[in-house]
C-alpha cells in the first residue's frame, strides 16, 4: 500500500498556511502589510479595509514567536474540532470569533490595535473541552479549562500591562463555550 500525505483538515491547514504567508509578508515589508491588512484598529467607517480587517486580523502576527504560540494550539486542537463539527461549521465559528474579538477590542480599546489568532486559539481550547458534553452533564474538564484559562486571562488583564490582548482570549474562550452548547444541541 502506497503511503501519501493527506490534507486532512482543510480549514485549519489553510488558515495556518495563509497566516504564515501574512507573517512572511509582514516581515518582508517591516510590518507595513501587517498593519495595513492584518491588524484591527480604529479607522474610518468609509474605508473598506476597516471591515476586511475585522476578519483578517487573526491572520496577522507580530513575529514568529507570536505566530508559533497561536498556531501550535490551533494545529493541536483544530483538526479534531474540524472532524467533529465539519469544515463549514468550524470556519463559521472562526469567522464569528474573528469579528467578535475585533469589534469588542475596538469598543474597549479605541486607541489600540489587535492582531493574532489567540482569540481563535482560546475558542478552540474551550470548544474542545465542551465537545464531551452529554445531556444534563457538564464535563469537569470544561469547568477546569474555563476556570484555569479564562481565570488566568482575567487576572492578567487586571494585573499585568503588556501587549497581550487578554480581552481577545476571554472573548474567544466565551465563544468556544457558547459554540459548544449551541452545536451540541444542533447535533
Amino acid at each position: 500500500m502506497k503511503k501519501r500525505i493527506d490534507y486532512n483538515s482543510p480549514v485549519i491547514l489553510t488558515f495556518v498556511i495563509v497566516a504564515l504567508g501574512a507573517l512572511i509578508l509582514g516581515m518582508i515589508t517591516r510590518g507595513f502589510v501587517t498593519e495595513k491588512f492584518f491588524m484591527v484598529y480604529r479607522s474610518s467607517l468609509f474605508n473598506p479595509l476597516t471591515y476586511l480587517r475585522l476578519f483578517t486580523h487573526v491572520l496577522g502576527h507580530a513575529d514568529i514567536s507570536h505566530y508559533m504560540g497561536n498556531i501550535m494550539i490551533i494545529l493541536l486542537v483544530g483538526p479534531m474540532l474540524e472532524e467533529k463539527y465539519g469544515s463549514q461549521d468550524l470556519l463559521i465559528m472562526m469567522l464569528i470569533t474573528a469579528v467578535a474579538t475585533g469589534l469588542i477590542f475596538l469598543v474597549f480599546f479605541p486607541n489600540g490595535s489587535l492582531c493574532g489568532a489567540s482569540g481563535i486559539a482560546f475558542m478552540m481550547i474551550v470548544l474542545s473541552s465542551a465537545t464531551c458534553m452529554r445531556d444534563g452533564k457538564i464535563p469537569l474538564t470544561l469547568i477546569l479549562v474555563v476556570a484555569l484559562y479564562l481565570g488566568q486571562q482575567i487576572v492578567d488583564g487586571l494585573m499585568i500591562r503588556d501587549n497581550v490582548s487578554q480581552l481577545a482570549h476571554i472573548v474567544g474562550g466565551v465563544l468556544g463555550g457558547v459554540f459548544g452548547f449551541v452545536y451540541r444541541k444542533k447535533q
